[in-house]
């Protein structure tokens, strides 16, 4: 961030003692008018913190801001219940897990699922299947609540700029089903499963299972050792599924953030 215009810096907001730099926020703002915190050190006195979130919480309402988040440690309750305490709202509780890729569920028949590059959609096509696949999902409610499939959209393409070529339409029976986004990261000799899902009428056939089968086998084949994602801790169909293919829990984090502020709110 350093060759970072000046307007990338707006949302930060420092405090003084004594004319020294004693505290610093920011607001990143980030496309779509969203945005993430970074908060104070924790040796920032706590007056000061209390007053830096203040500042960060009016620029975000006189920003227009959809949604400014960030992620915490589950561990990290008192941080937690300070944010809780100027509007901030927990959205998920996320489960992060990793599984071997060399790991594979017991089919009870064959289910062929065949893969089409996900660029090979219209945009329109891409917005309508990720539509389909987030309509009655248990994963991240609240956050879809918020933010359009186009938002959705964006927020993949930011995390992972190279991993489009990696991302799936899925085909059954020559329907379109399902969607499966993955992203490498060869220098970990891993790959992260970001988003797969199934329409709803093709939920409950046993299809999940050959998802996830073939996102472990595309992660083999590449050289990858292991495989991780992030499942909402309320969706236990896919939390069973993960576990019979054998991944485990290794982090757990909690996404808070000030959605739908509006100007001229009070806090």
């Amino acid at each position: 961030m350093s060759n970072a215009p000046e307007e990338a810096w707006e949302g930060l907001w420092v405090s003084y003692t004594a004319g020294r730099l004693s505290g610093a926020i920011w607001v990143q703002c980030l496309p779509r008018q969203m945005a993430q915190l970074w908060l104070p050190l924790p040796s920032v006195a706590a007056e000061h913190t209390h007053a830096l979130l203040r500042a960060a919480y009016q620029w975000v309402t006189t920003q227009n801001m959809r949604l400014c988040h960030l992620t915490l440690s589950s561990q990290a309750t008192e941080t937690e219940a300070l944010l809780s305490e100027h509007g901030m709202q927990r959205l998920v509780c996320l489960e992060h897990l990793t599984g071997s890729s060399h790991r594979r569920l017991a089919m009870n028949e064959t289910r062929p699922l065949s893969l089409q590059p996900f660029a090979a959609l219209t945009q329109t096509e891409q917005l309508a299947l990720l539509a389909a696949v987030g309509h009655d999902s248990l994963d991240s409610r609240a956050l879809r609540n918020v933010l359009s499939e186009n938002e959705l959209l964006a927020g993949f393409y930011q995390q992972a700029p190279q991993a489009p070529q990696y991302w799936y339409a899925v085909d059954y029976q020559g329907v379109t089903v399902g969607v499966l986004l993955m992203a490498p990261h060869p220098d970990l000799e891993r790959w992260e499963l970001m988003l797969m899902g199934l329409a709803p009428d093709w939920r409950g056939k046993g299809l999940g299972r050959s998802l996830l089968n073939k996102a472990l086998e595309l992660a083999q084949q590449s050289g990858a050792l292991d495989v991780v994602l992030a499942v909402d801790d309320v969706n236990l169909p896919a939390k069973r599924l993960y576990q019979q293919a054998g991944f485990v829990r290794y982090a757990q984090q909690h996404l808070l953030a000030w959605k739908g502020v509006e100007q001229g709110t009070k806090h």
